[in-house]
């Protein structure tokens, strides 16, 4: 099994869209953030919807073979790697 390298959070509360791959395997993360006040993210509303599929192509040029979305904490973080892993 592939070790993915995942962003910290903080990268998904800056609203970064991340892709990543391993192989053929490619996904795309992107951040649904709550802010709790004007400068702080509420990481416990927003959360990461991920996508992934197979193939040589990029997201736009590619068909979802699966979707998901997990909660903007540490254990959502893990909880979406393990699921990619599980994927690949």
């Amino acid at each position: 099994m592939a070790d993915l390298f995942i962003p910290t959070l903080h990268t998904f509360a800056m609203n970064n869209i991340f892709t990543g791959s391993s192989g053929l395997f490619r996904f795309r993360a992107v951040p649904e953030v709550v802010m709790a006040t004007a400068k702080e993210v509420d990481f416990e509303k927003s959360t990461i919807f991920v996508q992934y599929w197979h193939g040589l192509f990029c997201y736009e040029k590619s068909s979802m073979e699966g979707e998901s979305r997990f909660p903007m904490t540490e254990e959502g973080r893990s909880a979406m790697k393990k699921w990619l892993e599980s994927n690949i």
